[in-house]
């Protein structure tokens, strides 16, 4: 973390969702809010030791991006294959709603006159950069997913699916949008659904044919989240996203 030791803030923040406190980081002074989830059972401090923000300092201090990145919990959600595919959907829409209530609360707090944030995140992180910017697209205008899946049943779940499972499956709830809601998305979204086509990128991971599926179905409804398929040495890794999450912030916050 080179250079940006002054600018890492780190907090804990209470969610009445999920009945307990998630740590979010902030990277930077100024700057167009980026939220960044973490790969499955992730924490908020993975960007930094993974290496994301040597890819990142530039656009940091330069105070085009403020990255805040957050916990997740997925040893009790979708991580948790003990559990069927409803409830890992509630824990799922339980954290959500913690990013949307109080997380993005203390993001606007923080960053004064801002009014929405690009969402992002790698492999699971992608799937919850969608699905919540499809969720709300007026907090969350412009999504940036690198190497998702965004079937969470694809995912070694079981059980039967019912109404939340349902809402947080953006392969499910895509083809059925339709009327004014269609139209709000469509005012409000856009962005880029990222993924290479080398080692792991197909199995065992399947972000490459989810890739392309999701963005198809996006496609057919008209909206502006458009596909970025990386070479056949591009693998579903670490030393890829830090470019790949670079070269599409700078695009996404330039003047």
């Amino acid at each position: 973390m080179t250079g940006l030791s002054g600018v890492r803030h780190q907090v804990e923040i209470w969610g009445d969702s999920i009945g307990r406190s998630g740590h979010v980081i902030r990277y930077g002074y100024f700057g167009q809010p980026v939220i960044a989830f973490p790969t499955e059972l992730g924490r908020a401090w993975e960007w930094e030791t993974k290496g994301m923000l040597g890819a990142l300092g530039p656009l940091i201090e330069a105070g085009r991006i403020k990255l805040y990145c957050v916990d997740a919990f997925d040893t009790e959600g979708w991580s948790d294959r003990s559990l069927p595919l409803e409830e890992q959907a509630r824990r799922e829409a339980a954290y959500q709603e913690w990013i949307i209530g109080p997380v993005t609360s203390w993001i606007g707090a923080d960053s004064p006159g801002v009014t929405n944030a690009i969402v992002t995140g790698a492999s699971l992180g992608a799937y919850r950069a969608l699905t919540i910017a499809l969720r709300r697209p007026d907090l969350y205008p412009t999504v940036i997913g690198l190497s998702g899946n965004y079937d969470p049943t694809q995912w070694g779940t079981w059980g039967e699916a019912g109404a939340t499972a349902y809402s947080i499956n953006p392969t499910w709830t895509v083809p059925d949008l339709g009327g004014d809601h269609l139209d709000w998305i469509r005012r409000h979204l856009g962005g880029v659904l990222v993924v290479g086509q080398g080692d792991w990128e197909t199995y065992p991971t399947q972000a490459l044919p989810s890739t392309r599926h999701m963005g198809g179905l996006l496609a057919d409804k008209g909206l502006r989240i458009g596909v970025d398929e990386w070479g056949t040495d591009v693998s579903h890794d670490w030393w890829w996203w830090d470019r790949q999450a670079a070269f599409h912030l700078d695009l996404a916050t330039r003047g």
